[in-house]
């Protein structure tokens, strides 16, 4: 079984539309991971605002009760003491947990803003490769409707003097397959004119 001819138009074609599914699929892929990140960032901001309005009610109902074992300081004393333990514990991992928020945030912010602008070039990517491949078409069916019209006159031209050659001949054949006598011309009788 002969091995089809592979031409260059045929070639540059095959990588064209190679070209064009890589380029999609990129873009299918960077577009899921996008709504991944937004997903994770609302979930993210939920839960901070979750964890903001759960400890920040402690904060407060500490300073009250500060405040109001302030008062009776000789039969508080320890309980003041315990209440600033736990405040000395809670407020470092608060700040933490806050600061570690912010460092979150400000990292999905700057990947969110390095994501819409792998978008944006993946966009023009594909924008510059549609117009190149409109192109590379455009110029592949000019190609193909020159060439057309190259076959046809040179086809045409030769079957014409060909068919012209063979009308010619037969003709001659059969001029020679008819018998003598009707070849010849007829004159009329002596005496008639």
């Amino acid at each position: 079984m002969p091995m089809p001819k592979m031409d260059n138009e045929t070639i540059l074609l095959a990588f064209a539309v190679v070209t064009g599914l890589a380029v999609l699929l990129q873009t299918i892929l960077l577009l899921a991971i996008a709504v991944a990140v937004r997903k994770t960032a609302n979930s993210i901001r939920e839960e901070t605002e979750n964890l903001r309005t759960s400890i920040m009610p402690v904060i407060y109902d500490t300073r009250d009760l500060l405040a109001s074992t302030q008062a009776s300081l000789a039969n508080a004393q320890e309980f003041l003491t315990i209440a600033q333990g736990f405040y000395a514990r809670v407020a470092p991992k608060i700040e933490a947990a806050t600061t570690d928020l912010v460092q979150i945030t400000q990292g999905l912010r700057q990947q969110t803003a390095e994501m819409q602008t792998s978008a944006t070039e993946i966009l023009e990517r594909v924008r510059r490769q549609s117009n190149r491949l409109d192109e590379m078409f455009t110029n592949l069916l000019n190609t193909v409707d020159r060439a057309g019209g190259f076959v046809v006159q040179s086809v045409s031209k030769p079957v014409q003097q060909v068919s012209s050659v063979l009308r010619s001949v037969k003709a001659i054949i059969e001029s020679l397959r008819k018998p003598l006598a009707s070849r010849r011309p007829t004159l009329p009788p002596a005496g008639q004119d």
